[in-house]
């Protein structure tokens, strides 16, 4: 006679939350039956799954389990044959298809999918960052960004800041204008933090055109001006040398090429580029 409430087991290495969504999804083709499911995360050793199957040969539970540990997952199926538990291998046969089919070794990590997501969340609030600062929105998130990128306008700031986010680091960047003096959250900060970009004033002339070319207006504008771009770049440079930061000149660089150098003096603690 089939048991009113069958119990389940949920044995993992990390949260359980896999095994459990599909033992729901398994109990829930069975209607007007309750299942009573037992979730036991985060199992390292053999001696934890020992008393673990002794509480579940009192109830003859199913055993559905997610652990990534070969010598474990051995260990609890030997165990459980000798209490006469079943047992399902919710991970194992499709860890084990997948290595045959690529030919690749799995790393056998436990718990690597909230590592995971701890990574995809850290990126997440990366990029939110990156926009909620973007170019001097709130002065504030200077004192809150892993770095700040300082210089004038299309020095690739932003493209800057968003390829950081990508990468987990939260990115405020400051324009720097002649007229308009910096936050002085700029100053506040230590300066192995910020970052200063420039370029060549004739690669910086033909940007600045070209952006004004394809906003329909014409390239004779001061923000394209030869004579102003030299006098915003001297400008900058002098307030880089007042913060003591790192100053970067990307001219002929890809964005992801300096990125990699801002990652490098970010990690290294460098001060002279």
């Amino acid at each position: 006679m089939t048991k009113e409430m069958p119990v389940i087991y949920i044995i993992s290495d990390a949260l359980g939350e896999t095994a459990e969504y599909v033992s729901r999804a398994a109990a829930a083709q069975f209607s007007g039956i309750r299942t009573k499911i037992r979730k036991v995360p985060y199992v390292q050793d053999e001696i934890h799954i020992d008393e673990i199957l002794e509480e579940a040969a009192k109830e003859q539970a199913i055993i559905a389990y997610t652990l990534v540990v070969k010598k474990l997952r051995n260990y609890l199926e030997e165990k459980a044959q000798d209490y006469g538990l079943r047992t399902v291998d919710i991970l194992g046969p499709l860890i084990k298809m997948l290595a045959d089919q690529t030919g690749l070794l799995p790393s056998y990590t436990p718990n690597v999918t909230h590592i995971l997501d701890e990574q995809y969340f850290r990126k997440v609030d990366a990029i939110e960052f990156a926009v909620k600062y973007d170019d001097g929105k709130d002065p504030r998130g200077v004192l809150l960004a892993d770095v700040v990128l300082i210089g004038v306008s299309r020095t690739s700031k932003t493209p800057l800041s968003m390829y950081l986010a990508h990468k987990g680091i939260k990115a405020a960047n400051i324009p720097l204008v002649p007229e308009v003096s910096p936050p002085q959250e700029l100053f506040r900060v230590p300066s192995q933090k910020v970052i200063g970009l420039t370029l060549k004033p004739d690669l910086l002339n033909q940007i600045r055109t070209e952006r004004l070319r394809t906003l329909g207006l014409g390239s004779s504008a001061d923000y394209a001006n030869y004579e102003r771009i030299v006098e915003e770049l001297e400008y900058a440079r002098g307030i880089m040398r007042k913060v003591g930061c790192p100053i970067i000149d990307a001219t002929g660089k890809a964005i992801e090429e300096t990125a990699s150098r801002i990652l490098e003096i970010l990690y290294k603690g460098e001060r002279n580029v």
